[in-house]
């Protein structure tokens, strides 16, 4: 079978990886297209990819399965060129899923076009991008979600679960909408608290003083988010937008909260101070 990636940073290049650890059929080519082709040709030097591929259309060209691997807005892009000019290339077999991080309008673009659609999501990353940062193991075990399109077919969606599995995760179907609502609060919610945390702290508009010198655990786990691919992270939020503003008014709603009992008249309410701390943490308990 013939897998092609359109896009083949941290995510593409960790399918790959899985793939060509033990899982892809020996017959399997798998080839890549990228705007700069640096991690794909990289990747074939690697022995992890067959294939540099000069075009979309020639990277999709006989593929059974083809990976939109890129970030949600270029995805939006990837399927106007398949659903457009670059249909004809399309093998009649053929099954197109995705790795992003936001479903609802990719799906409903893909239908649009009545591609053989299957969105999917690895619940899985880190703020290191690219190529480079890509390891055979990222998925494993993790939840894969699975969002079928009005136009796949069940062996499409097979091929979907397939991939999942192959790569060692846990291939989870769900629709649209329950995704990109859970994965506002989950994911993308502490995205905008990473970068928001840093405005706040450290940011050039700050009137008060930030001493990088005495920063240690707590502001790095708090920031780390902050630090990742800022393209990626504007398209999971123009593409998300409606659920994350509801989670970050929901926020906004706590924090509220926390301003009422630290300014009291008497000064901070360390009883309910402690209740609001302590109900996090028996939460969290309960979350594990």
């Amino acid at each position: 079978m013939r897998i092609a990636f359109l896009g083949f940073g941290l995510i593409g290049g960790s399918v790959a990886r899985a793939l060509r650890r033990d899982s892809a059929p020996p017959e399997s080519t798998l080839v890549a297209w990228t705007p700069s082709g640096v991690g794909a040709r990289q990747a074939v030097a690697d022995g992890i990819l067959d294939v540099v591929a000069g075009s979309p259309q020639e990277a999709v060209e006989r593929a059974g399965l083809i990976v939109l691997a890129a970030p949600a807005l270029d995805c939006l892009g990837l399927l106007d060129g398949l659903g457009g000019p670059w249909r004809a290339a399309l093998a009649q077999d053929a099954t197109v899923t995705d790795v992003a991080s936001t479903k609802a309008a990719i799906l409903a673009l893909a239908e649009s076009h009545g591609l053989p659609f299957v969105g999917g999501h690895p619940m899985a990353g880190r703020e290191t991008a690219g190529y480079a940062a890509s390891t055979d193991d990222l998925f494993v075990e993790r939840p894969w979600v699975v969002i079928p399109s009005r136009s796949a077919t069940d062996r499409d969606v097979a091929a979907v679960e397939w991939l999942a599995r192959a790569c060692g995760a846990r291939p989870l179907r769900m629709d649209a909408a329950t995704h990109d609502a859970a994965v506002a609060g989950i994911s993308h919610l502490p995205l905008v608290l990473a970068a928001a945390l840093v405005e706040a702290v450290a940011g050039a508009g700050t009137s008060r003083p930030f001493a990088p010198d005495l920063t240690a655990g707590g502001w790095r786990d708090m920031t780390r988010l902050a630090r990742g691919d800022v393209a990626m992270g504007a398209g999971i939020a123009a593409t998300n937008g409606d659920a994350l503003a509801d989670r970050i008014r929901d926020i906004r709603t706590v924090l509220d909260g926390w301003l009422v009992d630290l300014d009291g008249p008497d000064g901070a309410d360390v009883e309910a101070l402690t209740t609001r701390l302590r109900a996090a943490h028996a939460r969290l308990l309960e979350l594990d």
